[in-house]
């Protein structure tokens, strides 16, 4: 380790991680506040069931597409200084999206806040890495980093039906201001300053190539599940393919590209990358169905919602701050992620037999599992990732693990949201005598159901919820059932491609030579 690199007291590396940790919480309970607010800016907006995923999806796309930029940004001018410059942007456009007037405007604005987004989530990870020297220490903020990254999932629901209780949707996304300025005012005088030695300039043609090869090719996957082939969606997936090709052979030849591609020859590093992307693929979409199901299928108010989702948040707590550290000592890396995988495919098999009548108390126990086995999970894939590249690195190295989940949680979303829509409109059996644009909205999405039901005739409306609820619940099981086949997949991958990564991580460069990532004395730490 270079002795530039300062020690930090007990007293600044927690109040540091206490700030990454208020960064790193406010767009989670954003993104899980927002699954909330659906059914209420739904009746409020009007908007489609592709528009729908879209206001979910916009955030993710923005974040994932950027976040790569924004690390490498970061590893130039600091990462303080870009943590800061965020917490700004995000506060402004939280007050924009709060007050958006049309769907469009909403999913205008969701994308707006997912640019500003991206400035946060690779600093905040490369501060935790720059004061937490010691692996074992690190391994151990990383896992109470993520603990409470899965409890700030699960409060986001809670806080959103509060809010929504008694204030417009609109509230979900404005009491993010007031904690961003708390991040500005706090952070100018807690957050440790310093920034690479290296010089470089950010490949500005990559940038809209990753952009556009990401967004064609999940909007092609919306299109062709929700309406199967067509010329635009057709069109869509050249574009996408033909964008991410383009920008997989520019990183090759460029002299500073946006990724470092011997980065992916770390199988520690890509197997983790590759293991949290597909995670979060089956856990994002997950909260966005349960929010649904609960509020629209079972009747619930919101904050009824919010509350019965809070045992999964408590399981990934437990799981990433408790459990996941001292399993890496005695069991090592690959089995702790794979056996988290596995308690998570268990979990979504269980909540598949979700019914319109099933009792909480049979849900309770699964969503338990699941939060658990994916906290363990991705709190040892994470701490791999900052392990395993110098801190010269981090930003950047953070980003591309941030950008992996924020596109599996993007794609899970469009995919599994797309496979239930699908069900459901196969298998809605609407009553006769509906009127035709009624019958339309009714089949197109769920929320269109009851909101035609609510103007109906009273027996007539109690068929058609009917209908549409069992439809729904259709629908929920089949996406669960792919979120179970997926996450045993990835377990049999991580349990072979982390298989040699060691217990404690040795310094990075250290471990780049030793797995031939790189040539020796190529990467050194700051």
């Amino acid at each position: 380790m270079n002795d530039s690199i300062p020690a930090y007291s007990p007293a600044r590396k927690w109040a540091t991680f206490g700030l990454c940790l208020l960064v790193m919480m406010v767009p989670a309970l954003d993104l899980t506040a927002l699954n909330q607010a659906i059914p209420h800016l739904t009746a409020d907006l009007r908007p489609s069931a592709t528009q729908i995923l879209w206001i979910a999806d916009a955030y993710g796309f923005a974040l994932a597409g950027l976040l790569i930029t924004m690390g490498g940004v970061g590893d130039r001018i600091g990462h303080k200084r870009l943590l800061l410059i965020g917490a700004g942007l995000f506060a402004a456009t939280s007050a924009l999206t709060a007050y958006a007037w049309s769907a469009e405007t909403l999913i205008a604005a969701r994308f707006l806040l997912g640019v500003a987004g991206a400035t946060l989530m690779p600093s905040a990870l490369s501060l935790i890495r720059r004061v937490f020297t010691d692996p074992k220490e690190r391994t151990m903020a990383v896992g109470a980093f993520s603990g409470v990254a899965g409890l700030a999932v699960g409060l986001g629901p809670v806080v959103g039906g509060a809010l929504l209780d008694h204030f417009w949707w609109g509230s979900v996304f404005l009491i993010n201001v007031p904690v961003m300025l708390v991040v500005l005012a706090a952070g100018a005088a807690v957050l440790p300053a310093g920034r690479s030695a290296r010089r470089f300039r950010v490949d500005l043609l990559s940038v809209p190539l990753s952009i556009a090869g990401m967004i064609g090719v999940v909007y092609a996957v919306k299109e062709f599940a929700a309406h199967g082939a067509s010329a635009a969606a057709g069109a869509a997936l050249a574009v996408g393919a033909a964008g991410l090709v383009a920008f997989a052979v520019r990183q090759v030849r460029v002299a500073e590209p946006l990724i470092d591609v011997r980065l992916f020859r770390l199988a520690a590093f890509s197997g983790s990358v590759i293991a949290n992307m597909f995670a979060m693929f089956a856990l994002v979409a997950q909260s966005l169905i349960f929010s649904l199901y609960f509020q629209l299928v079972l009747g619930w108010s919101p904050l009824q919602s919010g509350l019965a989702g809070l045992p999964g948040a408590l399981g990934a707590m437990i799981g990433g701050a408790a459990l996941a550290p001292p399993l890496i000592s005695l069991v090592g890396r690959a089995r702790v992620v794979a056996a988290g995988l596995v308690f998570g495919a268990v979990a979504y098999a269980m909540l598949s037999q979700a019914g319109t009548d099933t009792s909480y108390l049979v849900l309770v126990g699964p969503i338990l599992l699941s939060g658990l086995g994916m906290g363990m999970a991705m709190t040892v894939t994470s701490d791999t990732v900052l392990a395993t590249v110098p801190r010269e690195r981090s930003g950047a190295a953070s980003a591309i693990s941030e950008t992996g989940m924020e596109l599996g949680g993007s794609l899970g979303m469009a995919v599994l949201g797309s496979v239930m829509n699908a069900v459901y409109r196969d298998g809605v059996d609407l009553p006769a005598g509906l009127p035709p644009a009624a019958g339309e909205a009714a089949r197109d999405s769920l929320s269109g159901a009851m909101q035609v039901a609510a103007g109906l005739p009273e027996r007539l409306a109690a068929q058609v919820a009917g209908a549409a609820g069992e439809a729904f619940t259709d629908g929920l099981q089949a996406a669960l059932l792919c979120s179970a086949g997926l996450a045993a997949a990835v377990a049999v991958f991580a349990l072979v491609a982390l298989r040699g990564v060691p217990k404690v991580i040795p310094d990075a460069a250290e471990y780049e030579e030793a797995a031939g990532a790189v040539p020796a004395g190529a990467a050194k730490s700051d």
